[in-house]
Protein backbone atom coordinates (compact mmCIF):
# COMPACT_ATOMS: atom_id res chain seq x y z
CA UNK A 1 0.00 0.00 0.00
CA UNK A 2 1.84 3.28 -0.97
CA UNK A 3 1.38 5.55 1.61
CA UNK A 4 2.86 9.25 2.69
CA UNK A 5 5.95 8.63 4.59
CA UNK A 6 6.74 10.99 8.00
CA UNK A 7 9.68 12.72 6.97
CA UNK A 8 9.87 15.11 10.48
CA UNK A 9 9.63 12.35 13.04
CA UNK A 10 12.99 12.94 15.14
CA UNK A 11 13.68 16.36 14.21
CA UNK A 12 9.93 17.90 14.53
CA UNK A 13 8.46 15.64 17.03
CA UNK A 14 9.67 12.36 18.91
CA UNK A 15 10.10 9.25 16.54
CA UNK A 16 10.08 6.65 18.78
CA UNK A 17 6.60 6.00 19.36
CA UNK A 18 6.62 5.52 23.20
CA UNK A 19 8.62 8.50 23.55
CA UNK A 20 6.25 9.92 21.36
CA UNK A 21 3.09 9.13 23.36
CA UNK A 22 4.44 9.71 26.51
CA UNK A 23 5.11 13.76 24.92
CA UNK A 24 1.49 13.92 23.51
CA UNK A 25 0.02 13.12 27.16
CA UNK A 26 1.66 15.07 28.68
CA UNK A 27 0.36 17.74 26.56
CA UNK A 28 -3.36 16.58 26.95
CA UNK A 29 -2.64 16.90 30.86
CA UNK A 30 -4.43 19.79 30.66
CA UNK A 31 -7.65 19.83 28.45
CA UNK A 32 -9.87 22.55 28.42
CA UNK A 33 -14.02 23.01 28.42
CA UNK A 34 -14.66 20.65 25.13
CA UNK A 35 -16.24 23.44 22.55
CA UNK A 36 -17.43 21.13 19.57
CA UNK A 37 -15.57 23.67 17.26
CA UNK A 38 -16.35 23.50 13.57
CA UNK A 39 -12.45 24.62 13.18
CA UNK A 40 -9.24 25.50 14.71
CA UNK A 41 -6.06 27.34 14.33
CA UNK A 42 -3.11 25.59 15.54
CA UNK A 43 0.33 25.87 15.40
CA UNK A 44 2.92 24.08 13.47
CA UNK A 45 6.65 24.15 14.88
CA UNK A 46 8.54 21.90 16.79
CA UNK A 47 6.33 20.08 19.37
CA UNK A 48 9.14 21.64 22.32
CA UNK A 49 8.16 25.19 21.36
CA UNK A 50 4.65 24.85 19.92
CA UNK A 51 3.57 20.96 20.69
CA UNK A 52 1.34 22.05 23.92
CA UNK A 53 -0.35 24.87 21.70
CA UNK A 54 -1.79 22.89 19.75
CA UNK A 55 -2.91 20.11 21.64
CA UNK A 56 -5.10 22.90 23.52
CA UNK A 57 -7.03 23.72 20.20
CA UNK A 58 -7.08 19.54 19.51
CA UNK A 59 -8.75 19.44 23.22
CA UNK A 60 -11.27 21.05 22.73
CA UNK A 61 -12.53 18.47 20.43
CA UNK A 62 -14.60 15.22 21.43
CA UNK A 63 -11.60 12.65 21.62
CA UNK A 64 -14.14 10.21 20.00
CA UNK A 65 -14.73 12.40 16.94
CA UNK A 66 -14.62 9.89 14.40
CA UNK A 67 -15.35 12.11 11.50
CA UNK A 68 -12.62 14.19 9.31
CA UNK A 69 -10.47 16.48 9.96
CA UNK A 70 -9.54 18.44 6.76
CA UNK A 71 -6.11 20.20 7.64
CA UNK A 72 -4.86 22.98 5.86
CA UNK A 73 -1.29 23.75 5.93
CA UNK A 74 0.63 26.38 4.27
CA UNK A 75 3.40 25.44 1.52
CA UNK A 76 6.29 26.87 2.63
CA UNK A 77 8.44 26.26 -0.44
CA UNK A 78 5.16 27.77 -2.72
CA UNK A 79 3.74 24.96 -4.65
CA UNK A 80 0.12 24.98 -5.96
CA UNK A 81 -2.89 24.30 -3.77
CA UNK A 82 -3.09 20.70 -3.83
CA UNK A 83 -4.76 17.67 -1.80
CA UNK A 84 -3.23 14.46 -0.82
CA UNK A 85 -5.09 11.21 -1.34
CA UNK A 86 -3.06 8.77 0.57
CA UNK A 87 -2.88 7.48 3.85
CA UNK A 88 -0.35 9.17 5.93
CA UNK A 89 2.45 7.30 8.16
CA UNK A 90 2.76 8.65 11.81
CA UNK A 91 4.87 6.98 14.57
CA UNK A 92 1.93 5.62 16.40
CA UNK A 93 0.02 3.96 13.29
CA UNK A 94 -1.35 5.28 9.85
CA UNK A 95 -3.97 8.01 9.52
CA UNK A 96 -6.76 6.86 7.14
CA UNK A 97 -7.20 9.41 4.09
CA UNK A 98 -10.94 10.23 3.87
CA UNK A 99 -10.30 9.78 -0.11
CA UNK A 100 -14.34 10.34 -1.03
CA UNK A 101 -13.65 13.91 0.47
CA UNK A 102 -10.50 14.45 -0.79
CA UNK A 103 -11.37 13.69 -4.49
CA UNK A 104 -14.47 15.52 -4.13
CA UNK A 105 -12.78 18.81 -3.12
CA UNK A 106 -11.77 18.52 -6.95
CA UNK A 107 -8.32 20.16 -6.72
CA UNK A 108 -5.02 18.60 -8.35
CA UNK A 109 -3.81 15.41 -6.46
CA UNK A 110 -0.11 16.31 -5.96
CA UNK A 111 1.83 14.06 -3.78
CA UNK A 112 5.00 15.18 -4.28
CA UNK A 113 4.31 18.30 -2.53
CA UNK A 114 3.04 16.58 0.19
CA UNK A 115 6.02 14.48 0.76
CA UNK A 116 8.75 17.44 0.47
CA UNK A 117 9.67 18.03 3.93
CA UNK A 118 6.39 20.15 4.54
CA UNK A 119 6.62 20.34 8.44
CA UNK A 120 2.84 22.34 8.53
CA UNK A 121 0.23 19.69 7.70
CA UNK A 122 2.46 16.48 9.42
CA UNK A 123 3.55 17.94 12.79
CA UNK A 124 -0.68 17.76 12.62
CA UNK A 125 -0.95 14.15 12.29
CA UNK A 126 0.49 12.74 15.46
CA UNK A 127 -1.93 14.81 17.25
CA UNK A 128 -4.89 13.65 15.61
CA UNK A 129 -3.63 9.75 15.85
CA UNK A 130 -2.82 9.94 18.97
CA UNK A 131 -6.41 11.74 20.30
CA UNK A 132 -8.34 10.84 17.81
CA UNK A 133 -7.68 7.26 17.01
CA UNK A 134 -11.17 6.66 14.72
CA UNK A 135 -10.90 9.76 12.90
CA UNK A 136 -10.00 10.54 8.75
CA UNK A 137 -7.67 13.29 7.22
CA UNK A 138 -7.76 15.46 4.05
CA UNK A 139 -4.72 16.88 3.75
CA UNK A 140 -4.54 20.39 1.76
CA UNK A 141 -1.66 21.75 1.09
CA UNK A 142 -2.53 25.81 0.04
CA UNK A 143 0.51 27.60 -2.02
CA UNK A 144 -1.35 31.03 -2.87
CA UNK A 145 -1.95 32.62 0.50
CA UNK A 146 -4.45 35.23 -1.41
CA UNK A 147 -7.65 36.27 0.38
CA UNK A 148 -9.08 35.49 -3.23
CA UNK A 149 -8.01 31.76 -3.03
CA UNK A 150 -9.00 31.64 0.16
CA UNK A 151 -12.28 32.34 -0.73
CA UNK A 152 -12.07 29.70 -3.81
CA UNK A 153 -10.96 27.14 -1.55
CA UNK A 154 -13.65 27.91 1.45
CA UNK A 155 -16.07 27.20 -1.67
CA UNK A 156 -14.47 23.88 -2.88
CA UNK A 157 -14.31 22.74 0.80
CA UNK A 158 -18.16 23.60 1.32
CA UNK A 159 -19.00 22.18 -1.91
CA UNK A 160 -17.31 18.67 -0.82
CA UNK A 161 -18.51 18.70 2.49
CA UNK A 162 -22.37 19.17 1.19
CA UNK A 163 -21.19 16.20 -1.64
CA UNK A 164 -19.98 13.63 0.79
CA UNK A 165 -22.13 14.88 3.64
CA UNK A 166 -19.20 14.24 6.40
CA UNK A 167 -19.04 15.39 9.62
CA UNK A 168 -15.94 17.98 9.83
CA UNK A 169 -13.18 20.01 11.66
CA UNK A 170 -11.43 22.18 9.81
CA UNK A 171 -7.78 22.68 10.71
CA UNK A 172 -6.10 25.93 9.66
CA UNK A 173 -2.21 25.08 10.60
CA UNK A 174 -0.20 28.19 10.99
CA UNK A 175 2.57 30.33 13.39
CA UNK A 176 2.20 33.59 13.92
CA UNK A 177 4.81 35.84 13.97
CA UNK A 178 8.76 35.20 12.70
CA UNK A 179 11.89 36.08 14.48
CA UNK A 180 10.94 39.25 15.90
CA UNK A 181 11.53 40.55 19.77
CA UNK A 182 9.01 39.23 21.83
CA UNK A 183 6.80 42.63 22.85
CA UNK A 184 6.62 43.40 19.48
CA UNK A 185 5.55 39.93 18.27
CA UNK A 186 2.92 39.91 21.63
CA UNK A 187 1.61 43.21 20.04
CA UNK A 188 0.84 42.45 16.57
CA UNK A 189 0.02 39.41 17.11
CA UNK A 190 -2.85 40.57 19.42
CA UNK A 191 -4.14 42.50 16.70
CA UNK A 192 -4.17 40.35 14.03
CA UNK A 193 -5.95 37.78 16.27
CA UNK A 194 -8.78 40.18 17.00
CA UNK A 195 -10.71 40.23 13.61
CA UNK A 196 -10.03 36.28 13.45
CA UNK A 197 -12.39 36.30 17.07
CA UNK A 198 -15.30 37.99 14.87
CA UNK A 199 -14.15 35.93 11.76
CA UNK A 200 -14.20 39.11 10.00
CA UNK A 201 -11.13 38.08 6.74
CA UNK A 202 -11.20 41.47 5.15
CA UNK A 203 -10.30 42.86 8.43
CA UNK A 204 -7.53 39.56 8.91
CA UNK A 205 -5.45 40.46 5.71
CA UNK A 206 -6.10 44.00 6.61
CA UNK A 207 -4.18 44.16 9.76
CA UNK A 208 -1.61 41.51 8.07
CA UNK A 209 -0.43 44.10 5.32
CA UNK A 210 -1.01 47.21 7.89
CA UNK A 211 1.35 45.81 10.67
CA UNK A 212 3.59 43.43 8.68
CA UNK A 213 2.48 40.12 10.71
CA UNK A 214 4.64 37.21 9.21
CA UNK A 215 1.84 34.85 9.97
CA UNK A 216 2.81 31.65 7.50
CA UNK A 217 -0.87 30.84 7.23
CA UNK A 218 -2.81 33.67 6.53
CA UNK A 219 -4.21 31.93 3.17
CA UNK A 220 -5.57 28.28 5.47
CA UNK A 221 -6.73 30.86 8.49
CA UNK A 222 -8.90 33.09 5.79
CA UNK A 223 -10.03 29.86 4.31
CA UNK A 224 -10.94 28.08 7.68
CA UNK A 225 -12.99 30.85 8.78
CA UNK A 226 -15.17 31.50 5.20
CA UNK A 227 -15.84 27.87 5.07
CA UNK A 228 -16.89 27.48 8.87
CA UNK A 229 -18.61 30.85 8.88
CA UNK A 230 -20.97 29.80 6.33
CA UNK A 231 -21.45 26.35 8.16
CA UNK A 232 -22.55 28.19 10.53
CA UNK A 233 -19.46 29.65 12.93
CA UNK A 234 -20.51 32.64 14.81
CA UNK A 235 -17.28 33.40 16.42
CA UNK A 236 -13.47 32.48 17.26
CA UNK A 237 -12.14 31.84 21.35
CA UNK A 238 -8.45 32.54 21.78
CA UNK A 239 -7.59 29.47 23.93
CA UNK A 240 -3.69 30.60 24.47
CA UNK A 241 -0.84 32.27 23.04
CA UNK A 242 2.69 32.15 23.52
CA UNK A 243 5.94 32.30 21.62
CA UNK A 244 9.30 30.55 21.27
CA UNK A 245 10.65 32.88 23.74
CA UNK A 246 8.77 31.41 26.64
CA UNK A 247 10.66 28.18 26.47
CA UNK A 248 13.92 29.55 25.29
CA UNK A 249 14.99 32.82 26.30
CA UNK A 250 15.27 33.78 23.52
CA UNK A 251 14.78 37.42 22.38
CA UNK A 252 13.96 36.89 18.98
CA UNK A 253 10.54 35.00 18.84
CA UNK A 254 7.89 32.89 17.06
CA UNK A 255 4.22 33.44 17.82
CA UNK A 256 1.96 30.77 18.57
CA UNK A 257 -1.92 30.39 19.33
CA UNK A 258 -4.99 28.01 19.74
CA UNK A 259 -8.22 29.19 18.43
CA UNK A 260 -11.50 27.48 18.44
CA UNK A 261 -13.85 28.81 16.13
CA UNK A 262 -17.38 27.90 17.20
Amino acid sequence: MEIRRCTMAGMFYPGEPGHLEQVLGMFFTKQGEQLHPLGIIVPHAGYPYSGAVAARGYSTIDPGFAGTFIIIGPSHRGYRTCVSALPWETPLGILTNDEELSLALELPVDEAAHQDDENSLETQMPLIKYRFPRARITPILMGDQSAEEAERLSGLILRAIQKTKRDVVIVASSDFSHYIPKNTAEKIDAEAIKPILSLDTDAFYKTIRELGVSACGVGPIAAMLRATGDLGAEKGILLTYMTSGDVTGDPEVVGYAAIAVV
